[in-house]
């Protein structure tokens, strides 16, 4: 008898989010055999693609075709089953019809954990409102009433990746990965998202700098890291 199919939700408001701040973690569990579910809420296309508008002669529906393809090809490397939802951003609007959308997602995913965004950033509004949107998904996946002909989710984790500004986002990690393993394919992934080369180099250097902290509270050689802020407690059977 088969096992059933391990898997896992990502949501990520941009869509070059999910590889700064979670690839390692994507291509880690891919490789796991989880399937990894990313989910771009918005392409990014108003505020966090700057390089194509500045080529001048720019449409926004060119801009988003650009910005899709870079996220699937850096999806295709960590090894991630993307969809993308064009919410729009700068803002991001959310109604109802989107958040029932997520929750049928959990419903039908099942996914053992999920990873969003820090709850709180006062440079970017959007990425608390997606992190807000996949926790209350989650909280009317796990609602008997809601739809009771398919059956509730159980209680996945949800943890928050790296914000940009760590202090003024109050996030604090009480995770650190070692992504040491799949370090080149993140690598090759920041490198496809050619629209914010900026960050290529900023991201490898929270990867190291996560991967020294990681080393220096365990009895591993870790080299590169993601840091990840639990919401809910963990629940285990031993504290060894």
């Amino acid at each position: 008898m088969s096992l059933p199919e391990r898997a896992a939700l990502v949501v990520s408001a941009h869509s070059a989010d999910f590889v700064w701040r979670a690839g390692g973690a994507i291509a880690l569990h891919a490789e796991q055999g989880f399937k990894m579910k990313i989910v771009c809420l918005s392409y990014g296309e108003r505020g966090e693609s700057a390089k194509l508008w500045r080529k001048g002669a720019m449409t926004i529906e060119e801009v988003k075709r650009v910005r899709r393809e870079e996220a699937e090809q850096a999806a295709q490397i960590l090894g991630g089953d993307i969809e993308f939802w064009d919410l729009g951003d700068y803002p991001m609007r959310v109604d109802d019809g989107v958040l029932f959308r997520l929750a049928d997602l959990y419903r039908a995913l099942r996914p053992a954990f999920v990873l969003s965004h820090s709850l709180k950033d006062p440079y970017n509004f959007d990425h608390p409102l997606a992190t807000h949107l996949a926790q209350e998904a989650r909280i009317v996946a796990q609602a008997h009433g809601y739809r009771p002909d398919a059956p509730v989710i159980g209680a996945p984790p949800v943890y928050l990746f790296e914000p940009h500004q760590t202090e003024q986002c109050e996030w604090r990690p009480d995770i650190l990965l070692d992504i040491s393993p799949v370090w080149e394919r993140k690598r090759r992934a920041i490198e496809a998202m050619k629209g914010q080369e900026h960050l290529w180099d900023y991201y490898t250097r929270v990867a190291l700098q996560r991967g020294v902290q990681a080393a220096r509270n365990s009895d591993r050689k870790v080299t590169y890291g993601e840091g990840y802020q639990r919401i809910f407690p963990h629940v285990t059977g031993t504290l060894a």
